[in-house]
């Protein structure tokens, strides 16, 4: 082969590189997960929004609309997010302890998650 089929067939392939795209994979997203607050009555509006605050960052409209939520329907949805962030949540909810402003309150309150509907 000569230099100058050498020079072209080089050439071919390196063209042929740059024009097959290379397919960018979208990251798979992890699915999605609620953490879901459950009433008691043991618990005061103030306990519930001071626990949004602290352990969600959420602001006191916020904590008080979740409140409001738990209270009129016996649940709410206080975040979503992945499975292992909102194990989190869910055992700080469990380890945020009882409400000083309620005598009878023996505990904290109690949450779960469950996944999001796709």
């Amino acid at each position: 082969m000569s230099e100058e089929q050498q020079g072209k067939l080089a050439s071919d392939v390196a063209v042929q590189t740059k024009v097959r795209p290379r397919r960018k994979q979208k990251p798979k997203r992890q699915p999605r997960y609620h953490v879901i607050l459950w009433d008691d009555n043991d618990h005061s509006y103030e306990y519930v929004i001071l626990m949004m605050q602290q352990l969600f960052g959420h602001s006191l409209e916020k904590g008080f609309q979740i409140a409001k939520e738990v209270d009129s329907s016996g649940k709410a949805i206080c975040l979503t997010t992945t499975k292992e962030h909102a194990e989190l949540k869910r055992e700080q909810i469990h380890a945020f302890g009882k409400d000083s402003l309620i005598a009878r309150c023996k505990g904290s309150m109690s949450a779960s998650i469950e996944p999001e509907a796709s």
